[in-house]
């Protein structure tokens, strides 16, 4: 059918003629339609008529027929046709390793690249080296990545805004932070744009450092005068702000989301609705998600994510109802985020038939992940038998066994099983992971049961080794300032006012009825009182960070607001109690992000009811 469409072709005028233009100038004819083609068949069509007419050696003309197979994603054939070309030039090595890039094949494209170095004959421009990078990018090869960064700088193409923007996003990709900045602060005066500082920013976000991303944004707005923020640079912000727990500035880019127009923008919408949840303020999250009009797997699975860590386990599991109702196929991740919420909120029962059916009806193989998950969900409901014989079924790597058997020594914290937290340790250390924690947890275990010279022998062998335990901290947000505090810290400017306070209120908790760290069992709190006596034991927990927060939060923000503390450690039990007892009597949410999960306290409860 091709061939014979082909043949009638004329270059006189037809009415019947398919392309009734042709008779005009035939190449600009190939041009026109290369360059609209949507379509491979047409696109062959034309690459049948470049030949037939003679244009086969005209290079102009084959670089367009390239660049409509790469557009059509039709990358091997490209690759043909670069082949077979006489005379390639810049043009044509570069589409076709953009085709490769664009089609998920980076290794392909370095490896085109350095064919073309080895040719010699046609040097790379700024865009070749824009999409070697990009490549780079994708492997997170730093090592060659900085080899053509030396051809680069030799090239003379290296103060081109495209190509420095392409290689602060390879830094970043590669984790090497330092040398993206270093990259980024030579641009000065080179013509930095909205995407240069959008690579150092998210940059900085990618790689946990959320302060310098959240201050590098801050320059942009101070010093750019004609350039907006555009959607990829406010997504990257809200990121830092979640990572932070910086509510503040999560607004303020909310704020610009909307001034832009991309609420609409699913990417952006589901990072504000990452961040409003991670910032603790479930309820503007719940906005989002329901302002989002075209919902996917991932903006159900943030939004189930958001439920389980907020305690909500029943809600996440309507939610995930909801999702499969509307034909949204879950991913291992929804189901990890189900299971999840089950473990949070002490659903057994629906957390083993998640993962007993996961397969069949969702088509999702349980991994280790999800087993772990299921381990922590037994350990935390006081199955611990049967979550340590599901444990020593499961083949994990190091890091993923480290997940497994942490929970599975959580779990014997909390319940009292010093055996289990024995086993549990002993595996920690011998796989060289978490490996503070497991020696802390099971010297508890041994002065618990009277091993003194055990317990001691382990805390002098972490000495030795340098295993140090990390120093806890809470952080709180007041206006725009983050206010830092460490366990047993009182060196603040407010210290005295801060002491008086908790000495009151631990008056007043003491007149409800609460008692603290008396009633807790020697081994579930994260700190373990050996041998001190009750006056020192309340005076070192109230030391504890989270409630020299909690006071000047309560000291220092707005009556009646929410609030909100971020802490870098598990909350204690002893502390846990005291929030509830305190939200009843200053009548104020108090919310509490830990390691785990968020604490919601209000009236005197928690929204994890004790399963964290």
């Amino acid at each position: 059918m091709k061939k014979r469409l082909i043949q009638n072709v004329s270059l006189a005028p037809a009415a019947t003629s398919p392309f009734p233009l042709l008779h005009l100038k035939p190449k600009a004819f190939l041009l026109h339609k290369l360059s609209e083609s949507t379509n491979p068949i047409l696109t062959n069509l034309l690459h049948t008529l470049t030949l037939k007419l003679g244009f086969a050696s005209d290079t102009f003309t084959v670089n367009h027929l390239l660049i409509s197979y790469v557009k059509l994603r039709e990358v091997d054939t490209a690759r043909k046709v670069f082949g077979e070309m006489r005379e390639p030039n810049v043009v044509s090595w570069t589409s076709v390793i953009s085709g490769f890039n664009d089609m998920g094949q980076p290794q392909t494209a370095l490896s085109m690249f350095q064919e073309m170095h080895e040719d010699r004959s046609v040097p790379p421009n700024e865009y070749t080296f824009a999409s070697v990078f990009k490549a780079c990018s994708a492997l997170a090869e730093s090592r060659i990545g900085k080899c053509i960064h030396a051809r680069l700088e030799i090239s003379g193409l290296r103060s081109n805004t495209v190509v420095s923007s392409s290689l602060v996003d390879m830094y970043g990709k590669c984790n090497d932070v330092e040398t993206a900045r270093r990259v980024f602060d030579s641009m000065i005066g080179c013509g930095r744009n909205v995407v240069s500082w959008t690579s150092m920013i998210t940059t900085y976000a990618q790689n946990a450092r959320g302060h310098e991303a959240i201050e590098l944004f801050r320059s942009f707005n101070a010093v750019s005068t004609s350039d907006r923020p555009n959607q990829f640079m406010l997504a990257s912000v809200i990121s830092a702000s979640s990572s932070l727990g910086r509510l503040q500035w999560g607004k303020v880019a909310h704020g610009l989301v909307t001034r832009g127009g991309y609420e609409s923008n699913n990417v952006v919408a589901t990072s504000l609705l990452d961040m409003y949840s991670k910032c603790g303020s479930l309820s503007c999250a719940e906005k989002i998600f329901l302002n989002i009009r075209c919902h996917t797997v991932i903006t159900y699975t943030s939004m189930i994510m958001a439920k389980a860590k907020h305690g909500f386990g029943e809600a996440a599991v309507k939610l995930f109802d909801e999702m499969v109702g509307k034909r949204i196929k879950p991913n291992y991740v929804t189901l990890l985020g189900v299971l999840h919420a089950c473990s949070h909120s002490g659903l057994v029962n629906e957390g083993l038939e998640f993962l007993n059916s996961m397969a069949e009806k969702h088509g999702v193989i349980p991994d280790p992940r999800h087993y772990t998950c299921v381990v922590d969900m037994l350990g935390r409901s006081g199955r611990v038998d049967e979550a340590y014989d599901l444990a020593k079924t499961i083949e994990v790597g190091a890091e993923q066994g480290a997940l497994l058997w942490g929970a599975l020594l959580s779990a014997g914290r909390l319940h009292g099983r010093i055996e289990i937290v024995s086993e549990a340790s002993k595996r920690l250390i011998q796989s060289d992971q978490q490996v503070t924690s497991a020696y802390i947890a099971l010297s508890n275990a041994y002065a618990v049961a009277g091993g003194w010279e055990d317990s001691e022998s382990l805390r002098l062998e972490m000495k030795r080794s340098g295993n140090v335990k990390e120093r806890a901290c809470s952080w709180i947000e007041s206006k725009e300032s983050v206010y830092v505090f460490h366990a047993g810290d009182l060196s603040c400017d407010e210290s005295g006012e801060i002491e008086r306070f908790l000495k009151d209120m631990e008056k007043q908790m003491k007149e409800r009825g609460h008692r603290g760290s008396s009633s807790s069992s020697m081994i579930t709190s994260s700190s373990v009182f050996i041998d001190v006596d009750e006056e020192a034991k309340e005076e070192m927990v109230n030391l504890h960070c989270e409630r020299l927060a909690l006071a000047y939060g309560l000291l220092h923000l707005p009556a009646g607001s929410t609030i909100r503390i971020m802490n870098n450690l598990r909350m204690c039990r002893d502390c846990h109690e005291a929030f509830k007892v305190i939200s009843e009597i200053v009548q104020r949410e108090i919310v509490v992000r830990d390691v785990n999960r968020f604490h919601c306290f209000k009236n005197g409860s928690c929204t994890c009811r004790d399963f964290w």
